[in-house]
């Protein structure tokens, strides 16, 4: 399947994406859930692991993806019990813009740089989890199931990378992704 029909059909998910609350019963499988039932949550965090593994440095993914991982925290922390903030919407979108567009250019940042845009981003992501978790789930459960998945996929996007980079075709395929992602955050921008 080429990146182009892959961007068509995401162009075709439904603008519910940045809003899904509640995934069933119990915390922690509402918390594995979350991350991926939001078109916007999953693509900006394997974007971010895509894009950590581009850099190449010796731990890389994981000081950018801990970075994201412990700025999600925190920002979970400051959006339990808040209500949903229309700046944490844009700052969803503008991860996926920002990380996208990073990707389009091929452009690497410095190691603390790098890691502290992921992290700002990552505050966005976290205050959504915690104002969309629904009322009565264990806050420590939602939040072990949440950091799970985003874990895993910030992973998942660090071995597309690596995959990637052994292809034929690197520079088209991270063009391509980083295109998907800047696709992703003006449709959503534009239809919710």
């Amino acid at each position: 399947m080429s990146i182009r029909v892959i961007a068509a059909l995401l162009l075709l998910v439904p603008a519910a994406a940045l809003a899904h609350p509640g995934h069933g019963p119990g915390g922690l499988v509402a918390g594995l859930l979350h991350p991926l039932l939001g078109v916007d949550h999953l693509l900006a965090m394997l974007g971010v692991g895509f894009w950590a593994a581009l850099h190449r440095g010796a731990g890389t993914v994981v000081l950018i993806g801990g970075a994201s991982l412990v700025a999600v925290l925190a920002g979970f922390a400051a959006g339990v019990g808040a209500a949903p903030a229309q700046v944490v919407e844009f700052g969803i979108l503008g991860s996926l813009a920002v990380i996208g567009a990073l990707m389009l250019a091929g452009r690497r940042l410095p190691l603390p740089v790098g890691a502290g845009v992921a992290a700002l981003f990552a505050l966005f992501h976290g205050h959504a989890h915690g104002a969309e978790m629904a009322a009565g789930l264990s806050t420590v459960a939602f939040a072990s199931g949440f950091l799970a998945t985003t874990a895993a996929l910030v992973a998942a996007g660090a071995a597309a990378a690596q995959m990637a980079a052994r292809s034929p075709w690197p520079r088209p395929v991270e063009r391509g992704l980083g295109g998907v992602l800047v696709a992703s955050s003006v449709y959503l921008l534009f239809v919710v």
